[in-house]
């Protein structure tokens, strides 16, 4: 490491422990060599300083500038974050993004697309690291932040030293780090002004309508004259929650497994368990899927209605990424079903549009049927539909409306699709949405069950029919 950055107290100063925070990335990340790594230049104070350190440190580094147009001081900012890269022989890249202010507020999507697109540039110039200038000071901020917001064992970990975000870069195999996560803000600019950084001031820094601004201004230096040196101690604090979440996840992980039927929750199994270790499993399966955190008060509603309603009862809770149904004692995240065409009259929501969709098919291999969700194809198959008699037919496609009856094989009886859907273990919300192709006044075909055996038959020149639905699933 460059003597230069070396100084008073650099035992405990922000070289020393950017040095043992890239250790302790390179054992717990990297146990390979180190790859580039790339700086998240901001040019504010902790940014420049992050930025010198690593390339003190003798890391490959390239830095990343995000044009989040927000402010008129915007180009000024670009401008200065290129001219330092340059001055220290560092490549530099930048990207521009829109905000509009989302239902979460400016900040959270101008953080949503600045990760984007760091995670987008990091591909671009091989990085296989992020480092992020947090510190100290915004450690605390985010932990009484989360105390404010009545957060739990989560929300009060604060950030970690270093993790993959792959919902925020993109990208699975992305480390970001913080290796200034233990250094005061005062000493970052203890050190800044010792080496002759110069940064620049963002003016929405002051700014007392953001919640985080009021603490850094009006409720920390209040807590500092009161009880001195408390950002270590909440920082301790954090540390500690933050192993308590992990022993949290390990039990959540042990218990999801143990629950776990295919992409459902058995509810017999979860009901075995205490209530908080049922909260923690749901918790836990919800980060599995990627899906937004539940509150604590949703999670109460659903975990009532799981515990309490009927064998029969058709359970639905509405989370904003999901519908929670549950079939047969299992619980299922289903994605939010689109509005379809098909299936509601456009000009009155509630009423089932009682019009199919006439069509004739040409021998083509699928059409798209967007009206009702998805594409209806035409495999050739050994065994299925005369595609030359097909070809002649006045086809139509619906949803069903009741009473239509299918026969599945010549050794099987004629049932309603009713029967046939509950036999197949298909759950009640997904049937009215699966769709039926009729030939004339015949029943030709149900999605979900397959062709009624009447027009199926052995031979060449035969095509069976398959729908897809468009639906998308939610990762598992």
């Amino acid at each position: 490491m460059s003597r230069r950055i070396q100084g008073p107290g650099a035992a405990s100063g922000p070289a020393a422990q950017f040095a043992q925070a890239v250790e302790a990335l390179r054992a717990d990340y990297l146990p390979a060599a180190m790859p580039r790594v790339a700086v998240a230049l901001s040019g504010g104070l902790d940014s420049m300083v992050l930025l010198r350190l690593a390339h003190a440190h003798g890391l490959d580094v390239c830095a990343l500038h995000v044009h989040h147009g927000l402010s008129p001081n915007a180009d000024a900012w670009r401008d200065h974050c290129a001219a330092a890269a340059a001055g220290l022989g560092i490549l530099f890249d930048w990207r521009a993004v829109v905000v509009a202010k989302g239902k979460s507020g400016i900040e959270a999507a101008a953080r949503k697309l600045r990760y984007a697109a760091l995670g987008e540039m990091c591909r671009a110039h091989g990085a296989g690291v992020l480092l992020t200038a947090h510190h100290l000071d915004d450690q605390v901020e985010t932990v009484l932040l989360q105390l404010l917001r009545g957060s739990g064992p989560a929300g009060l970990s604060g950030m970690d030293p270093a993790n993959r975000a792959p919902g925020l870069l993109g990208d699975e195999r992305l480390a970001m780090a913080r290796p200034l996560l233990g250094v005061a803000r005062a000493d970052l600019e203890r050190c800044a002004r010792e080496l002759g950084i110069a940064w620049v001031e963002d003016e929405s820094n002051t700014d007392p309508r953001y919640a985080r601004n009021a603490l850094r201004h009006q409720v920390m230096p209040a807590l500092a004259v009161a009880f001195p040196g408390y950002q270590q101690r909440v920082a301790r604090s954090s540390a500690h929650t933050r192993s308590a979440q992990r022993l949290l996840d390990e039990l959540g992980q042990q218990d999801l497994a143990a629950c776990l039927a295919g992409d459902a929750l058995d509810l017999a199994r979860a009901r075995l368990l205490s209530r908080d270790r049922i909260d923690n499993l749901l918790r836990h399966w919800f980060t599995t899927r990627r899906l937004a955190m539940p509150s604590t008060a949703w999670l109460a509603q659903m975990v009532a209605q799981i515990l309490s309603a009927r064998d029969d009862a058709q359970l639905l809770v509405e989370h904003p990424d999901v519908q929670v149904r549950r079939h047969r004692d299992l619980l299922h995240l289903v994605p939010h079903p689109p509005e379809l065409a098909g299936l509601r009259d456009p000009d009155d929501a509630g009423i089932i549009d009682r019009h199919a969709q006439a069509f004739v098919w040409h021998g083509e291999a699928a059409i798209d049927f967007p009206d009702y969700g998805g594409t209806l194809h035409f495999d050739p198959a050994e065994r299925g539909v005369d595609s030359a008699w097909l070809q002649g037919q006045s086809l139509a496609i619906d949803f069903r409306k009741g009473g239509e009856r299918l026969r599945l094989a010549h050794n099987r009886p004629t049932r309603s699709l009713k029967m046939h859907y509950q036999a197949s273990g298909i759950p009640a919300w997904e049937r009215g949405r699966l769709p039926i192709v009729n030939a004339g006044v015949d029943l030709l075909f149900a999605a979900g069950l397959g062709m009624d055996c009447r027009h199926v038959a052995d031979g060449p020149g035969r095509v069976a029919l398959r729908w897809e639905s468009a639906t998308a699933a939610i990762p598992g």
